[in-house]
């Protein structure tokens, strides 16, 4: 009771323009009271009219009256905000905008505490009194406020809703049931409700297990991203310590190289150098011959001439009669092309082994996606593919940017080159193809071979190492007329025909997936290969007849 006379007076000391507690309260003539500045705008308002009223009563006031602040009113609305429950009523106890009000409260209503779905009102705490004291309300049901109450009265009836009608699926009262929903499966709508009631506690345990399973799985994964960190840094480090060591090598094979450079050089130097003191030996031997010659031919006696002349002319036979020979190109020159040819040998090998690093790195994965359902999906893969001319056999014609194959009854002329297929009439793209790819071909004629290859697939004679399906190089979808089949290492396996004049082509290089398309909407499957694969892909056709032809169309 004592709650209620609290409410009683912050109602009484409340200006009915603001509905706040007065501020500088003043009494007009008629006895009523309202905060200066309200009481102020309001006449203010009027001044126009020379006519000044009561916002509550009406009564009208000639000339303005003059304000003066009631300051009893003053002192009792100080003491009230001491209280600390002025501040109360203004921001808790009165109904706001998303509030639901009490429906039987007047003027400025109050917040409701509960709503009765027997009598489809919400109340306040005060009107809420007789529900908790009077035996007539006992049976009525009490919730939390709720402002679609209304709901539950038949909008053609206008009794309140208690059944529920499971053939039409909607709420209903005791007259429709006899009236347009008469013969329909009927029950009340607490009965429905505890049978909702008992699915939706299955649904919620079902949703409950989930949670519980998805946070083990979030378990997993967390261990999981540790286990990969851990696994990248041992990787990084024992890849560090290998490659330092190739790098180690390589620097001393390079010193070694060069040790025994200098060591050939030394031993060269050295003999060209005995070589040359043997000749200068040589030549000064002869120069005193020479002068020996030169002083006997001035001689003016004739006997001491001849008596010296034998000992004088006589030559010894010169065991090195021969020129010296030097090599006509600069030294080592065959030592630097050894070494060159090593970089290259060296350089192709690791471009290769550096791909199939690369590949190996991509190839890590911990979760796999699932393969796409719809044309769209697999769009979102799409890979454009460009025919290679240096792969093309000389009896297929490539055309529209490298985009078509055709076979050609006349041979045509290319250059000749390694990556040209000599005898199967195939050709590869340029691109490589690795992680998740689509694309789609299509074809026209007799015997036409949708494939992927590895790059080092054999080019030249006719052996089946060479042939798209024949070995395990390669993976084809023959798609002929008369009997499709897939061909992969010499063993083919049955295709549902006939095989559509557009095929899909989708990769999912990681998890090892080929798989060969109807293509539609829906995307009808043909074939599906589940392997490794151990290097990227190309895409590849083989036209075994006159007039075959494939391309490769822009994907939209």
């Amino acid at each position: 009771m004592e709650q209620k006379g609290v409410q009683l007076d912050q109602e009484t000391f409340s200006c009915s323009i603001c509905l706040d507690l007065l501020k500088d309260p003043v009494t007009i003539p008629c006895g009523h009271s309202y905060c200066m500045s309200c009481i102020q705008t309001h006449w203010d308002e009027e001044d126009r009219k020379n006519l000044h009223s009561c916002p509550q009563c009406r009564q009208t006031f000639t000339p303005r009256p003059v304000l003066v602040k009631n300051t009893m009113l003053a002192v009792l609305v100080e003491q009230l905000k001491k209280t600390g429950l002025g501040a109360a009523a203004a921001d808790h106890c009165y109904a706001g905008a998303e509030d639901v009000a009490c429906d039987v409260c007047t003027g400025r209503k109050l917040k409701a505490v509960k709503s009765c779905l027997g009598c489809l009102a919400s109340y306040c705490d005060q009107h809420l009194q007789p529900h908790h004291e009077s035996v007539a309300f006992k049976k009525h049901k009490l919730v939390d406020p709720y402002q679609k109450l209304q709901e539950n009265i038949c909008s053609r009836h206008d009794e309140v809703m208690k059944m529920f009608c499971r053939t039409d699926g909607q709420c209903i009262c005791y007259l429709c049931s006899v009236d347009e929903h008469k013969g329909h499966d009927t029950v009340t709508s607490a009965a429905e409700r505890t049978e909702r009631q008992k699915e939706l506690e299955v649904s919620r345990q079902k949703i409950q297990q989930r949670i519980k399973d998805k946070q083990e799985d979030v378990k997993v994964l967390q261990k999981e991203v540790k286990t990969i960190s851990r696994c990248a840094d041992e990787a990084v480090e024992k890849n560090h310590k290998i490659l330092t060591e190739l790098i180690r090598l390589m620097e001393e094979g390079r010193g070694d190289v060069e040790k025994q450079i200098r060591s050939k050089e030394e031993t060269e130097v050295s003999r060209v150098k005995e070589l040359e003191l043997k000749l200068e030996q040589e030549i000064a031997e002869l120069r005193r011959k020479d002068t020996e010659m030169d002083k006997l031919s001035h001689t003016h006696d004739h006997n001491q001439f001849l008596l010296q002349y034998s000992s004088v002319s006589t030559l010894r036979e010169d065991p090195d009669s021969s020129h010296v020979h030097i090599h006509p190109w600069s030294y080592f020159e065959d030592v630097t092309a050894a070494v060159s040819e090593l970089r290259d040998k060296l350089q192709h090998s690791l471009t290769e082994e550096w791909t199939n690093i690369s590949l190996s790195i991509s190839q890590t994965q911990v979760l796999l996606e699932p393969e796409p359902q719809t044309r769209a999906g697999f769009l979102q893969y799409s890979r454009q593919i460009t025919l290679d001319p240096n792969t093309v056999n000389e009896y297929l014609s490539l055309s529209e940017k490298n985009k078509r194959g055709t076979f050609m009854r006349q041979r045509r002329n290319y250059p000749d080159h390694p990556d040209r297929f000599s005898d199967w009439r195939q050709v590869l793209s340029r691109e490589g193809l690795t992680g998740r790819c689509y694309w789609e071909v299509e074809w026209r004629g007799w015997d036409v071979r949708v494939a992927v290859a590895y790059k080092d697939i054999k080019r030249k004679g006719k052996s089946d190492e060479g042939g798209f399906g024949k070995n395990d190089k390669s993976w084809a979808l023959y798609s002929n007329n008369n009997s499709p089949v897939f061909h992969h290492n010499g063993v083919q396996s049955s295709v549902p025909g006939p095989v559509p004049s557009r095929i899909g082509v989708y990769l999912d290089h990681t998890a090892g997936i080929l798989s060969f398309y109807s293509v539609s909407e829906t995307m009808t499957l043909i074939h599906r290969v589940q392997t490794t694969f151990t290097q990227p892909l190309y895409a590849g056709l083989c036209l075994w007849n006159i007039g075959d032809t494939a391309h490769f169309p822009k994907l939209q």
